[in-house]
């Protein structure tokens, strides 16, 4: 109930102090090729069920259709695909996912409920559809705009080393913990990590 109380308290404040932040982030991304501002995607939260999670457009308009003939690039193993020098992303695209800024629309979700600020990353369907039994347990707890995965290297950090630092955190959740997972955060906006 306290991280619940907690999560809604800050991502109404974060939401309110960072509009006119949102807004020229938001010209910004409309001025490089005119496409939407939002992107929005299916994912699984707790107990696997299914939300829209929200993000700041940081590829072109057709990057889900250019997704298949890019997966033989995938540079991370698992149920997951990344790519360092992906085609798909935009130049302010390149800039916000550094700084991880694409991610700040997911307060949203958090004043929504579907997210919480701190806990593992939201898998989508067709990486669930990869899990394990061992792997699934990442889906007993809310998922989170940031965890340890994401302060502990991002997307430089391998799929089976990702659920290991999620399960550490969900053994070791407290409020504590989140704050301390918080600042680190902010920490990596400033100086960014693995992120790309």
């Amino acid at each position: 109930m306290l991280k619940r109380i907690g999560d809604f308290f800050f991502s109404f404040s974060g939401l309110v102090l960072l509009l006119p932040f949102f807004l020229v982030v938001a010209l910004l991304i409309t001025l490089e090729d005119g496409g939407t501002i939002f992107y929005k995607q299916k994912r699984l939260g707790r107990g696997g069920k299914i939300f829209y999670m929200y993000k700041f457009r940081s590829m072109c308009m057709d990057a889900e259709e250019k997704q298949a003939e890019l997966k033989k690039y995938n540079e991370i193993e698992g149920a997951m695909f990344k790519m360092k020098h992906d085609p798909r992303v935009t130049k302010v695209g390149h800039f916000i996912r550094k700084t991880s800024i694409d991610e700040l629309p997911q307060l949203f979700n958090v004043l929504l409920g579907h997210m919480s600020l701190v806990g593992p990353r939201p898998p989508l369907p067709n990486e669930v559809a990869q899990y394990s039994e061992y792997d699934k347990q990442r889906l007993y707890v809310i998922p989170g705009c940031t965890g340890l995965w994401q302060v502990n290297g991002r997307s430089e950090v391998g799929f089976s080393e990702m659920v290991m630092l999620d399960l550490k955190y969900i053994q070791k959740s407290s409020i504590l913990f989140d704050l301390a997972i918080i600042l680190r955060t902010i920490k990596i906006m400033v100086r960014p990590n693995g992120a790309y």
